[in-house]
């Protein structure tokens, strides 16, 4: 094996975090050695679908069923059409890397520089400060080591990078940031909030708050409205890893980007308790390499970061880097989900412009401050819906008729069409894990990932309750022809996914402190997913990124004042 050139500083993984630790430990002055197994992809020359238009593409844009189905099973089945035709070379080949699913689960990955910052849905929320304690309140998850009054400077740090739009609220547990100007809201969507605000006081209707610029922002240009983003954004107007973290710190001069770079494991010195370096399996060669550094980011996304710490073996560490309680790799959580659709008549005058990128959202309300006496179940769920016109192909689809009239029927703007989708807290449970099967080999020849995990049964409750509930606000505004359907009915389809090296106090129950320290090897840091002690009801990456930027802030303190 060869050893290389060492660096302050490796982070393992380009997606969300990976860049933003690039990015802040670059700027504090440290060289730094980026690791990412998928394969190099440039801002703007590597989105070859970006401008093009359905009728230039391959069958004309309609999906290539039989190579879905051999090399993409699991990666084309993800919702909200992020996985299509024109961004298929950003996903990871399930054939070729597969993985065991003891009870049904959906792993969503990519397998190119930037990783999911590329096909993210973008919404950015603050969690609060009740998200940060109810693990100690209720007994389920143990104790966050942190609040939100720990993070909250951070939130803002990462936020006037990013850029996000949204409009601010006043609410104690939905905490304000620091925004854009907001997308603005549809006409059904207007008198949605205005009708749910009068009838409920304790509930809000507010436009998604998003990573989509609505102006110019840190020399990026503002969105097209085209709602293509999944493909790449050559403008720069939703962030991502290749447009913003990456370029900030290649600026410094004092990064290294490797890629096709699967990290087998992370070396421990049993004398000094320190991580030393990474050993590397180069994706194109098969050469087996090692980089050495005096600190350690693992970002490689939760499984791929639980996975690297439990190949991660040695004497001292025989059950893997952080498990010596065997904590490392339970407890995984992500967000539930029920659907509730309704078709609102009235408002067939009015329409809108452009292909908005984000939708509307109603912050959680139940068990707000307590338990709500009609309630069955523990914690709560918040909605992201929209509401908008049936779209070109659905109407001719429903539209009866033939020749010119039934020409004249589908020119006209569809039906109003209001959608309501939960997002259910799932809560902490010892069950829920994922262990390496050494008798299943996957890509490169390591250990299979093997998934044991399940919604309960108050995830069961919790989903009939935002079904009532929505349905509820649907007809106050109006709505005929209801329905409701599963969504995110599969653990993994979320993609929210949380937990398995958890922050907390006590070393025995947890695998991070406060600061994202592996417990014992201070000079390892884990600020993606994998280090979330519970999920809250709004969309995580925004506090992970706020992680990642507070912990490489102590841990340069550290190295400067000679701790690492």
């Amino acid at each position: 094996m060869n050893q290389t050139t060492e660096f302050d500083a490796i982070v393992i993984g380009s997606g969300i975090t990976g860049g933003w630790a690039a990015k802040e430990l670059t700027e504090k002055g440290l060289k730094v050695l980026v690791l990412e197994r998928g394969k190099p992809l440039e801002h703007q020359k590597g989105y070859i679908h970006e401008f093009t238009a359905p009728w230039q593409a391959p069958m004309q844009g309609l999906p290539d069923r039989q190579l879905d189905a051999r090399d993409y099973e699991i990666q084309s089945k993800i919702e909200r059409g992020a996985f299509s035709w024109a961004n298929r070379h950003y996903w990871i080949n399930d054939r070729k890397n597969p993985y065991e699913q003891v009870k049904p689960f959906r792993w969503h990955r990519t397998d190119v520089l930037g990783g999911r910052s590329l096909t993210w849905g973008r919404q950015s929320y603050r969690w609060g400060p009740d998200d940060f304690l109810q693990n100690k309140r209720d007994g389920h998850g143990n104790d966050w080591p942190i609040r939100y009054t720990d993070l909250e400077p951070w939130y803002t740090h990462v936020e006037k990078f990013i850029g996000v739009s949204g409009a601010p609220e006043g609410l104690e547990n939905f905490p304000d940031g620091h925004y854009l100007p907001p997308f603005e809201m549809t006409a059904l969507e207007k008198h949605l909030k205005r009708t749910v605000e009068a009838k409920w006081t304790d509930r809000r209707v507010t436009i998604g708050r998003v990573a989509n610029l609505t102006e110019a922002h840190e020399g990026r240009g503002p969105c097209q409205r085209r709602a293509i983003c999944n493909r790449g954004c050559s403008f720069g107007a939703y962030f991502s890893s290749l447009s913003s973290t990456l370029p900030a710190a290649q600026k410094t001069g004092l990064l290294t980007i490797r890629t096709d770079s699967v990290v087998e494991a992370i070396d421990v010195d049993p004398a000094t308790k320190k991580a030393t370096g990474v050993r590397v399996i180069d994706a194109k060669s098969g050469e087996r390499l090692r980089f050495g550094a005096k600190v350690i980011f693992l970002n490689a996304s939760t499984y791929g970061t639980l996975q690297v710490l439990l190949q991660s073996r040695s004497a001292a560490h025989p059950n893997g880097i952080g498990n010596h309680s065997d904590v490392l790799g339970r407890y995984l959580v992500d967000h539930a989900g029920v659907g509730v659709f309704a078709e609102i008549p009235g408002f067939e005058d009015r329409n809108y412009e452009g292909r908005r990128p984000t939708g509307i959202l109603v912050p959680r309300f139940r068990n707000i401050g307590g338990q709500d006496a009609d309630a069955d179940f523990t914690r709560g769920y918040g909605f992201q819906g929209g509401a908008m016109r049936d779209d070109w192909t659905n109407t001719a689809a429903q539209t009866d008729g033939f020749g010119a009239d039934m020409k004249h029927q589908i020119a006209r703007p569809g039906k109003w069409i209001a959608f309501l989708g939960a997002f259910c807290e799932q809560l902490p449970q010892k069950d829920n894990r994922v262990v390496l099967n050494e008798n299943k080999r996957g890509g490169f020849g390591l250990p299979q990932l093997s998934f044991d995990v399940a919604y309960g049964e108050n995830e069961r409750r919790m989903k009939l309750d935002a079904a009532k509930q929505a349905e509820q606000m649907l007809v106050a505004a109006g709505a005929k022809h209801v329905v409701t359907i599963p969504v995110r009915a599969i653990p993994g389809v979320s993609i929210h996914e949380m937990g398995g090296a958890r922050m907390g106090h006590d070393p025995a129950e947890s695998v991070l402190n406060a600061h994202n320290q592996v417990h014992g090897v201070p000079n390892l840091f884990v600020t993606d997913g994998a280090a979330m002690a519970s999920s809250g009801t709004v969309n995580p990456s925004l506090t992970y990124m706020a992680l990642t930027a507070r912990a490489a802030d102590y841990a340069v303190a550290q190295l400067k004042a000679g701790a690492l």
